[in-house]
């Protein structure tokens, strides 16, 4: 039963995160013309840019790889929520957000043909990526998941 529960809040948070991250890419796409800006505040701009590649844009034109890559990585992820024997409850909430980020992005791909990265941070030294939503999710899974991964003592919430 608690294994039933922690795999809806997975869902749910994975729901949740591709319909705000979809939502993101239609209103930039919809919005913002191909390649202009739009400052939001002197630190953050809207700058509508195409994805035709991996993680900081690596590998431009080879983005099929990352899609094929991502539904496979994610599917494994789903089997192991739903079979693994020692899964953390914490681990359903930081996969929920991965799954969602990485769900998105390769709905981006399927519907226009790359991830629209929109986000545009300025005054950082040597920092010139831009990103989008869906990113920024599965970093808000990725890195509690890792830290508590490495750090956090064993405890008995593993999931039944």
């Amino acid at each position: 039963m608690q294994r039933s529960r922690h795999l809806f809040l997975f869902a749910s948070i994975a729901l949740t995160i591709l319909l705000v991250s979809q939502l993101g890419s239609y209103l930039i796409n919809s919005r913002i013309p191909l390649g202009e800006s739009v400052a939001w505040s002197s630190l953050i701009h809207f700058t509508h840019i195409r994805n035709m590649g991996g993680v900081f844009g690596m590998f431009q034109g080879h983005g099929w790889i990352f899609a094929v890559f991502s539904v496979a990585l994610i599917a494994g992820l789903v089997l192991y929520l739903a079979r693994g024997r020692q899964v953390q409850a914490y681990e359903f909430i930081c996969f929920g957000f991965i799954a969602g980020g990485g769900l998105s992005n390769i709905l981006d791909r399927l519907i226009y043909g790359s991830v629209v990265d929109f986000i545009d941070v300025q005054g950082i030294p040597f920092w010139h990526y831009i990103f989008n939503t869906a990113d920024v999710m599965v970093h808000i899974g990725l890195w509690p998941m890792l830290y508590l991964s490495l750090f956090r003592p064993p405890s008995g919430d593993a999931a039944p």
